[in-house]
């Protein structure tokens, strides 16, 4: 069987991908995993991960608390409202990824992978005792209409990917192959990661309808059980999974049942655990970790307070400028924004001094920027070729402002106030307006619920108002918020992408050009910027691991510079409280509380 895809490339082009490709085959060799760069950390043998317990016993539940609620149970389509876990805890894929390694994949549904030293194609051979959860055999076939129905109906996540395959090949029994339109060599990575779904199933179903009529039949350890949407939503271990003794697979899926109950907000959540009604909690108010985690059931052990360090990236957290509106196409006003927002004051004031500011979108790892300092070597090089779309600061370096920690800002407010008048807007009776009398004032969005979120921005909007900016504030609950988000329907909001250290084809994503008009695509600040676009390509087509850190390195440079958010706090670790009952290994993976963590590595033990 093979699949020609897209009509776009033929001929001499796609002959010429073919051909490389065959003559390559010879020279490759089937392996058990695959790396970004080099080799996987573990051998052909291995027997299970290094940060997992691969005797832990099998049995118990966990209890989320969750704020919100769900109206589909279908996580590879973009509508509906469906809990975010499912995508990771339902459906498997051909290779599993290792948290314990910047960018490693073993097999899981396949035995083997196996791809040129170009990486201009790559295969997959299965399993031949994988299966779905009804007993019945993943095929090829369901692979090969996996990827097309995803790659074409599925979430936009998975259209990038599908569109860059010149041809899906069945080329043995239980082998599939896929041959690339264009460079880049974490395409192989990518593929193997796709969840895997049955076409049996939806040859009579609608694959693009969300909802909880039909259930998604997969090949992972656990499967829907009991729920009711907007209320509760529990995964029952299927006793008879056929890929338990696995290696990727030993000391993993280790529960009996996963339980996630819905409240209204997060102040709800955390007090549905103390009471007992949840039996884990993860807290992202450092302050609040540190004195409001004393109540009777930590006092007595029966709740034991964890904190998982980590070697990620923080991510950018914080609030995100849209600029595909007018108020913030202007770098200097969202330059403005920045100044008026006195970080040290709200630190001081609702987290008790407990967080470190994010300086970069890749900041607290070996890919972030200097904060402040010129670029220099291959950084330099990179920007240089592309000075005409930088932003200031890029290159001569950039660093976020700080205050004296004072309510008052005066020199933020200072600063702002002299860069919104160079920007057209200035003071008039009290309000800022611009050269036609028109106020200057946006929409700020956030999740019903968000507490700590809506004591940031009340302080936030305090000092706004010392510049004449008087903005709307405005809390919807969970499906209105993804709603509007997905349409980019704000002018701010509170935003956040976890990074991670080994980036790929999703920062295309997150702030690709071509991202930029699609609807729920994670392109929240609508940024179409030629630099980034190159700076991603020079990334993903990086051969080795200097090449590639230097990519990354520019592009937070000008991610930074641009000063699309308000960036927040962060920690470098996680805060969990949990049951005693409730056990995690002794060595944490690099990523930490992550991926792949809880609760999947997790266990119940007496």
């Amino acid at each position: 069987m093979r699949t020609n895809i897209p009509q776009k490339l033929r001929g001499m082009v796609a002959t010429g991908i073919v051909t490389l490709s065959s003559v390559l085959a010879a020279q490759a060799e089937p392996q058990h995993g695959i790396a970004m760069y080099g080799e996987p950390a573990l051998p052909a043998d291995y027997t299970a991960l290094p940060h997992v317990n691969p005797d832990a016993p099998k049995g118990g539940r966990i209890v989320f608390a969750e704020s919100g609620g769900f109206d589909s149970l279908h996580p590879y389509i973009r509508k509906g409202s469906t809990p975010w876990q499912l995508r990771f805890l339902l459906a498997e894929s051909l290779m599993g990824r290792s948290w314990d390694e910047p960018f490693t994949l073993y097999g899981l549904l396949a035995e083997t992978v196996e791809t040129d030293d170009a990486r201009t194609w790559v295969e997959f051979t299965l399993r031949e005792e994988a299966t779905f959860s009804d007993g019945t055999p993943l095929t090829v076939e369901d692979v090969m209409w996996s990827y097309e129905t995803l790659g074409t109906k599925g979430h936009p996540r998975y259209h990038g990917a599908w569109n860059k395959i010149e041809t899906m090949e069945q080329t043995g029994p239980r082998s599939v192959k896929f041959t690339f339109n264009t460079e880049d060599r974490e395409l192989p990575l990518i593929l193997g990661m796709r969840p895997i779904l049955q076409k049996a199933q939806w040859e009579a179903a609608d694959f693009d309808a969300s909802g909880v009529d039909v259930l998604p039949i997969t090949s992972g350890p656990y499967v829907i059980g009991e729920f009711e949407p907007g209320r509760y939503l529990t995964l029952k271990r299927n006793p008879d999974y056929w890929g338990k003794d696995v290696p990727f697979m030993k000391g993993q899926a280790n529960l009996d049942e996963i339980r996630f109950d819905y409240y209204g907000d997060g102040g709800v959540t955390f007090e549905a655990f103390k009471a007992g009604e949840a039996n884990t909690h993860r807290e992202t108010n450092a302050h609040k970790w540190a004195t409001q985690f004393n109540f009777p059931s930590v006092q007595s052990g029966d709740i034991v307070l964890s904190d998982v360090p980590h070697q990620r990236p923080t991510g950018i957290k914080g609030y995100v400028m849209n600029t595909r509106r007018p108020v913030f196409q202007d770098i200097r006003v969202r330059d403005a924004m920045i100044h008026a927002f006195n970080f040290e004051f709200i630190n001081q004031t609702i987290h008790g001094n407990t967080k470190r500011r994010i300086l970069s979108y890749f900041h607290n790892s070996v890919l972030g920027m200097a904060p402040g300092e010129e670029a220099q070597g291959k950084v330099r090089a990179l920007l240089d070729g592309l000075a005409d779309d930088l932003p200031h600061g890029a290159i001569e370096g950039y660093s976020l402002p700080e205050s004296d920690g004072s309510e008052r800002n005066r020199a933020g407010i200072r600063t702002a106030m002299g860069l919104m008048e160079e920007a057209g807007w200035t003071v008039q009776d009290g309000a800022m307006k611009n050269a036609a009398g028109e106020p200057f004032t946006f929409e700020i969005l956030l999740k019903s619920g968000a507490d700590e979120n809506r004591q940031e921005i009340e302080i936030f909007s305090a000092a706004l108002s010392r510049l004449g900016i008087s903005p709307t504030i405005t809390s919807v609950d969970s499906a209105q918020y993804k709603e509007r988000t997905t349409a980019f329907d704000f002018d701010m909001a509170y935003y956040w992408r976890g990074l991670s250290l080994s980036p790929g084809n999703e920062q295309k994503l997150y702030w690709g050009g071509e991202s930029a008009d699609t609807d729920g695509s994670r392109n929240w600040m609508g940024v179409k910027n030629p630099a980034i676009d190159a700076l991603i390509d020079a990334m993903l087509t990086a051969e080795d691991q200097g090449d590639f850190r230097a990519a990354v390195k520019a592009l937070d440079r000008v991610l930074t510079a641009s000063r699309f958010v308000i960036p927040l706090g962060y920690s470098d670790k996680s805060h969990i409280a949990h049951a005693k009952e409730l056990h995690f290994p002794d060595r944490v993976p690099m990523y930490g509380d992550y991926l792949g963590f809880q609760p999947e590595i997790w266990w119940y033990e007496e």
